[in-house]
């Protein structure tokens, strides 16, 4: 479909920062931007039309009108009105869809034409009282999004679609009898480990007018990335602080969202420090990863779980000497930010039926908790706190506690030995040493019998 016109009224002198904002986040996020086309005045050229015609021209041919109130009321034309009013009044004339945001002054007093202006809008057409860009943005998100939502425009999540060309043969039965005993254990998932696969996928509402939906696949399918072709993971092992052809290690991982992760992770396992001490109080000698094990799934599987499916983009895993960035093709939900995410905050998932997959199986919880746990982790391991940038895509750095081929020693424990890193670029460790998931230990059993849906026998598991 064509996107939706959205003209964006104000005072441009004093919302100039909001503006802007507003436009490039219509344009960025990968929501907004399929449905919605702003317009601002500030982005037309240089021309010889009035600008007066040309703003009201504009009011004609949007499909919404978003208007930001504030102190001043503008520039006033021979009959002592503003644009801003003018734009308003048209809008209304027209009969256009109407978002009004108005901002919290703080004890500044409004112009009385901005007062009045205020009032002939009608307290039902103003939408939200904001402070600053933040809030702007997260309340016109949501009046976006119920705009969607009550025209049925959006009625699906990327995760909850049906994928196109994929049926039932293209899921793998003992993915889904994997899951469901792991499940069973983990969080006690109701369901039995006989249950039929069309119970699974209607149970995890995974399934959409009887097809698989786009996070059935990335779950349980054979090869997700015959049909999600970007949704794999790419790990490079860098030996100094820069990206730097020839890459020594690199890996494109595929599969499902659980196998990415087991694999990602144990590149990055790998290729770390690992600290092995004594058996002075235990017959098993304890061992520490330079970065602790936790932190670097916990930073894989957010990207993993929330970034952005419909981008072209792979999840990136890239260690370099003096640390680990984790890219993602995404952007924080709102009303995140990154300063929130250094704090208690809710969980809002950008994949909610992945999400929920992945909580079941113990990938992720869904408290909003990880990155503070990544945090205190990183702390006790004598780290810094990881960083957070949000910057067109979300970027996950951890940094390293020393310069590669330098030897770590872990202060914390008893006569624990500094092992130097691996620095071989074919280099890794034993499976023992860089740990798995239970999904990686689990047997791989042949499906029930039952578990074939239906309507659509799976056949075969594929070999490995």
């Amino acid at each position: 479909m064509k996107p939706l016109g959205i003209f964006i009224s104000s005072v441009q002198r004093e919302f100039a920062a909001e503006r802007i904002a507003l436009r490039d986040y219509l344009r960025g996020d990968p929501l907004m931007r399929r449905f919605f086309d702003p317009f601002l005045f500030e982005d037309v050229p240089a021309t010889v039309r009035r600008p007066d015609a040309l703003y009201l021209d504009e009011v004609e041919r949007c499909d919404l009108y978003v208007g930001l109130f504030g102190s001043d009321y503008g520039t006033e034309d021979d009959e002592g009105i503003s644009p801003t009013e003018r734009e308003f009044d048209h809008a209304t004339a027209l009969g256009k869809q109407r978002l009004l945001f108005l901002k919290t002054m703080d004890g500044a007093s409004r112009h009385p034409k901005m007062q009045a202006l205020t009032g002939k809008a009608q307290a039902e057409l103003i939408r939200a009282r904001f402070r600053g860009k933040e809030d702007l943005l997260a309340e016109l998100y949501a009046s976006l999004v119920e705009y969607l939502g009550t025209h049925e425009l959006l009625r699906w999540p990327f995760d909850a679609a049906a994928c196109p060309n994929a049926g039932f043969d293209d899921l793998d039965p003992e993915h889904m009898t994997r899951f469901v005993g792991i499940a069973r254990r983990a969080r006690q998932f109701p369901l039995a480990e006989d249950a039929p696969g069309e119970a699974l996928l209607d149970h995890l509402n995974l399934l959409n007018k009887e097809r698989p939906t786009n996070a059935a696949i990335l779950l349980f399918g054979k090869a997700p990335q015959r049909f999600l072709i970007s949704s794999g993971i790419k790990c490079a092992h860098f030996h100094g602080t820069q990206v730097a052809k020839p890459i020594p290690s690199h890996q494109v991982y595929t599969g499902t969202v659980f196998e990415l992760v087991d694999h990602a992770v144990d590149f990055v396992l790998s290729k770390i420090a690992l600290s092995v001490g004594t058996r002075a109080e235990s017959t098993h000698a304890p061992v520490a990863y330079e970065i602790p094990k936790e932190v670097i799934a916990e930073a894989i599987v957010n990207a993993v779980a929330h970034r952005d499916y419909t981008s072209g983009g792979s999840v990136q895993v890239m260690l370099f000497a003096d640390r680990l960035e984790v890219w993602n093709p995404g952007r924080l939900p709102l009303p995140l930010t990154i300063e929130k995410l250094r704090q208690p905050h809710e969980s809002i998932p950008g994949n909610p039926l992945l999400a929920r997959a992945m909580y079941l199986v113990k990938y992720i919880e869904q408290m909003g908790t990880g990155t503070l746990d990544m945090m205190q982790r990183c702390r006790n391991a004598g780290l810094q706190d990881p960083e957070f940038e949000a910057t067109g895509q979300f970027v996950t750095r951890i940094r390293r506690a020393a310069p590669a081929g330098k030897p770590v020693v872990f202060t914390d424990r008893k006569e624990v030995r500094a092992v130097s890193r691996n620095t071989n670029p074919a280099g890794g460790r034993p499976a023992q040493e860089t740990g798995t998931s239970e999904y990686q230990r689990q047997p791989r059993r042949r499906p029930n019998k039952h578990l074939q849906c239906a309507n659509d026998p799976i056949g075969n598991p594929r070999r490995r």
